[in-house]
């Protein structure tokens, strides 16, 4: 039954899940020298990975959450950490994401996994790594979640292990709570971001037909998913695309330690994203649920030297769990 209770205990600010979710992405400095590297995939586009090396065989591979990319303060951080416990990392910027459009109409979406797919591979094939641990990161956590369940008959004996935060493994659900009143500012920010990049897709693509009117009044995901995701990926409609796409219902097929991490404050998660019954059925998936930390925060307090609860606990697992020996 591996269900976690967790230890994470913040000081009164860091109770907020707001505060939480904002403080790290707004008000942390760190930033990561990475060294890139372009791949250009099976479809004739590129993916960027960025990689942050000290010499190590093993090597962790980030994924970001929605609109996110290595430059994320979760990416970052979560890098610079594993860097001193003697990891190599390499984040996997999703297509349009690494600060340059990539070059076909689609980018990427929350169950999009053949690039995961494709770059896990690609890892495999050119370096010469004993271990590889797949971290995700909202959006990213999903892809990782549902990467490895359904995988788990063909993945390689080099996949060691995998750790997720704050994902919102049930989409439907996730999109619901998102739009909520409460959510306002984040979801309006989310929305903005992805606007521009479809409108972008429609300059240079023409063949790709955009109503501007209905995109510029665009209020919910839904809404953005009838005009880009469900076309230009080949769903059927936004439910199709949600069903298709959850992690859900890979869980209970995951075969290596993988952990999930969902705060109860996180605004962005509905009830559904907290899988207590698939984690008590597995012996591979663990499921750790805090009281706080917001989205992708798990900030402890304003002093640095108390503000890694987060990394710390992903070392944990790594160690204790996925059994890799760290410095």
């Amino acid at each position: 039954m591996p269900v976690f209770t967790s230890d994470f205990t913040p000081t009164f600010l860091f109770k907020s899940g707001h505060f939480n979710t904002i403080y790290r992405s707004v008000f942390t400095k760190e930033h990561c020298n990475y060294q890139r590297k372009r791949i250009t995939t099976w479809d004739k586009d590129f993916i960027d990975l960025d990689f942050s090396l000290i010499g190590s065989k093993t090597l962790v591979l980030l994924i970001h959450g929605l609109e996110g990319s290595s430059n994320s303060k979760y990416i970052v951080s979560t890098t610079k950490h594993l860097n001193t416990k003697g990891l190599d990392t390499v984040c996997f910027n999703l297509r349009g994401c690494s600060g340059e459009d990539n070059l076909l109409l689609g980018t990427y979406h929350s169950g999009k996994t053949e690039d995961v797919d494709f770059v896990v591979k690609h890892l495999l094939d050119h370096y010469d790594y004993e271990n590889i641990i797949l971290i995700g990161f909202s959006l990213g956590g999903n892809l990782t979640l549902k990467y490895i369940g359904e995988q788990s008959e063909n993945i390689s004996s080099k996949i060691k292990g995998g750790i997720t935060v704050s994902v919102p493994i049930d989409i439907a659900s996730g999109e619901y709570e998102l739009e909520k009143l409460k959510n306002k500012l984040y979801l309006e920010r989310f929305l903005k971001s992805m606007k521009i990049k479809i409108l972008e897709k429609a300059a240079k693509f023409p063949e790709f037909h955009v109503d501007k009117d209905l995109l510029a009044k665009a209020t919910r995901f839904k809404h953005l998913e009838n005009l880009y995701t469900v076309p230009v990926f080949g769903f059927e409609s936004p439910e199709d695309y949600w069903e298709k796409a959850s992690a859900k219902p890979y869980l209970s097929k995951i075969k290596i330690p993988t952990l999930l991490i969902n705060s109860k404050d996180d605004t962005f998660l509905s009830d559904k994203c907290f899988p207590f019954e698939e984690a008590n059925n597995s012996k591979n998936f663990f499921f750790e649920t805090t009281n706080y930390g917001g989205h992708c925060g798990f900030i402890s307090s304003f002093y640095n030297s108390k503000n890694n609860w987060l990394e710390l606990r992903i070392e944990r697992f790594i160690k204790q769990n996925i059994q890799i020996h760290l410095l």
